[in-house]
């Protein structure tokens, strides 16, 4: 049974939190709308979380990181998500980019890549889908084949977050084509390594400051002391890096709408309509109550699933799946019920609530469908594996 959870944040984690929105209020909101027009990354964002060491808060400080605890890099994510979900998500695919090394790497691997990323010396993205291996990610037919003292990489990786943008990817490839999923492997592939190219960014509904590209990998030769664990587990350090991060996705989806519940109190206490203030009208008020429940429920299994990714509970493949699955869909439903309280001025562009409204829909398809992740709830509460408390 795992611990009784602690309510509240210590004092470190709160002085985290008025650090982050302080910060998104200042140099990150004000460049939202833009970086959405635009559809350009949001690099006034990614000086600003590489200044205050907020862009990879998880990196151990004896890395040179900041040594934060899970929750409180769930707390970083969501104060830059209420500002901005594109640039959460430079902490955020930071965070899955190098978990695997976390995990499974050798301390010669972390020592390098874990301090340049800390170092700000460039992102770390996360190579697992592929054009036919998306939620079937046992599928990929990247491989990668020993040549001596290194491994030769061919195969492409789609829905690739950031990618052109990091300079650090952790890739899966088939080592053993025979063993499915325990002939998978991990390896760190850098932008620079020869052979390495990218397409062309998708036109996507929502986060568009956050590029989508694939990943060509056409004869990319790396040491083979780039391999991440041991060959064949690669997979499996895939699976467990995405327990620790869909809790990462939940917060990010609690930001959003957290951001989008906001505004629209502030409009609906500023509206005037018949003579009064719209809040001031009990079918408002009900609708706002509702959104203001949802957020705070989904904000409290995120951090409850943060205290298990922290500690590793037995528990944290459930909590984690649920976390992601519960908020992503609590942030689609209060950012369109947001655009529903602004009315006609939330279908416009002039107003932030219908880009967070777009933004919200990704939370519930990447880092496993909403599907995958009740698939995933259900083999755990079947199996057992369920916190007793």
């Amino acid at each position: 049974m795992s611990d009784f959870p602690m309510y509240g944040l210590s004092e470190e984690q709160q002085a985290v939190r008025e650090a982050v929105r302080e910060l998104a209020d200042a140099k990150i909101a004000p460049h939202a709308a833009e970086v959405d027009e635009q559809a350009r990354y949001p690099h006034e964002a990614a000086a600003a979380l590489q200044a205050s060491d907020f862009h990879a808060p998880h990196v151990p400080e004896e890395f040179g990181g900041a040594g934060a605890d899970a929750l409180s890099t769930v707390i970083v994510i969501e104060e830059v998500a209420r500002a901005c979900a594109s640039s959460s998500l430079i902490p955020a695919v930071n965070k899955l980019g190098s978990l695997p090394l976390m995990i499974a790497g050798s301390e010669e691997l972390k020592k390098h890549y874990l301090g340049a990323l800390a170092r700000g010396e460039g992102g770390f993205s996360y190579c697992l889908s592929e054009p036919d291996a998306g939620s079937d990610a046992v599928a990929m037919k990247t491989r990668a084949v020993r040549d001596g003292d290194h491994w030769v990489l061919n195969g492409t990786k789609r829905w690739i977050t950031n990618a052109g943008e990091s300079e650090f990817y952790t890739v899966m490839a088939v080592t053993d084509p025979d063993a499915r999923s325990k002939g998978i492997s991990a390896f760190v592939v850098e932008k620079s390594d020869e052979g390495v190219s990218f397409g062309a960014p998708e036109k996507k509904l929502g986060i568009k400051g956050s590029p989508t590209r694939e990943v060509y990998l056409d004869n990319v030769r790396i040491p083979a002391d780039r391999m991440i664990g041991a060959e064949g587990t690669g997979f499996a350090t895939a699976m467990k890096t995405l327990d620790h991060t869909r809790v990462t996705i939940a917060a990010q989806a609690v930001g959003i709408a957290q951001g989008a519940l906001d505004y629209a109190l502030g409009y609906a206490k500023e509206r005037q309509q018949f003579g009064k203030p719209i809040a001031d009208f009990q079918g408002l008020q009900f609708m706002l109550a509702d959104m203001g429940m949802k957020v705070e429920a989904a904000r409290q299994m995120t951090y409850a699933a943060a205290g298990r990714s922290e500690r590793g509970d037995a528990d944290l493949t459930f909590f984690g799946a649920a976390a992601k699955a519960f908020a992503s869909d609590t942030a689609m439903a209060v950012t369109t019920d947001a655009v529903q309280v602004l009315g006609g001025y939330g279908f416009t562009r002039d107003y932030p609530v219908e880009r967070m409204m777009r933004d919200a829909k990704i939370t519930q398809i990447y880092e496993g469908t909403n599907q995958v992740q009740r698939i995933v709830m259900a083999r755990q509460l079947l199996a057992g594996v369920q916190s007793e408390l």
